[in-house]
């Protein structure tokens, strides 16, 4: 009996031979590398503020803020946005003369991002702001890059340069940002759908300060409310709490902070509508 060779059709090849490693995402904005810590924190509050937003229609929308507290006078802020191709008059902006005026540009690639800003360039008085920033995404879970900040004036010349990187789990993102300027470090954890933490470090070595912060999330979805609670190395600790009114359009905002150290306290009230 002779021996029988047989080879499979090319479509029937081991899985394993097809395997493709997939690409490493997008690292996002420099910017955006502690958002996820910095979310957790409560944002001062202090005195009675009521906000209205008034969408028209899909080009034009209306924003009243009343604003009351002990530290100033009251004020009202009227805030009116349109988005479209219309002009109604060439006096709708000043076009005499410019006061300022900034460049930014953002490129963001399969795995990186390149930033680039310039700030009142002025070729005849030599003087500029220019800030750059750039991350790659080293594997699915590393990122790197840094940010450089480069401003020149009749008589002074300088730059500062800052490393960067982040590395995100399952559960947990980790950041620093380490310069001539200082460092800022944070750590951002989710416990749960309900709790999250996040510690941040920061070292100013100009000023010669640090602060150390421990922050945390509660999110309660059953009563329509977020806790959110400080507490840092100045003795100061705060707390916002959140409430939706449903199904009204309502959004009710109790803060209070304590500084030990100045004996000051200050507390806030805000309504949301819309």
């Amino acid at each position: 009996m002779g021996n029988t060779l047989g080879l499979a059709p090319m479509g029937t090849l081991p899985r394993w031979s097809h395997r493709r490693e997939e690409p490493l995402p997008n690292p996002g904005s420099f910017d955006e590398l502690h958002r996820l810590c910095k979310d957790v924190f409560p944002a001062q509050m202090e005195g009675v503020k009521l906000v209205v937003n008034k969408v028209l229609s899909s080009h034009f929308q209306v924003a009243h803020t009343v604003h009351m507290s002990a530290l100033g006078l009251p004020g009202y802020h009227l805030h009116t946005a349109y988005a479209g191709d219309w002009q109604l008059s060439p006096t709708e902006t000043q076009q005499a003369k410019f006061l300022t005026w900034q460049f930014d540009g953002e490129y963001r690639g399969d795995d990186y991002t390149a930033t680039l800003t310039l700030g009142n360039p002025d070729l005849i008085g030599e003087s500029v702001i220019m800030v750059a920033h750039f991350l790659q995404s080293i594997t699915h879970r590393l990122v790197l890059g840094g940010e450089l900040v480069y401003h020149r004036r009749p008589g002074e010349e300088g730059a500062i340069l800052t490393l960067a990187g982040k590395y995100s789990a399952l559960h947990w993102v980790a950041t620093l940002n380490v310069g001539s300027g200082g460092a800022h470090a944070s750590y951002y954890h989710k416990a749960n759908e309900q709790v999250q933490v996040g510690v941040e470090f920061e070292a100013n070595t100009r000023l010669q300060d640090t602060t150390f912060s421990f922050g945390y999330h509660l999110t309660l979805p059953q009563a329509d409310m977020v806790f959110r609670g400080l507490v840092d190395s100045n003795w100061c600790v705060g707390a916002v709490l959140e409430k939706k009114m449903r199904p009204l359009p309502v959004t009710l905002a109790l803060g209070a902070f304590l500084n030990h150290w100045r004996n000051r306290f200050h507390c806030g009230f805000s309504i949301t509508v819309g």
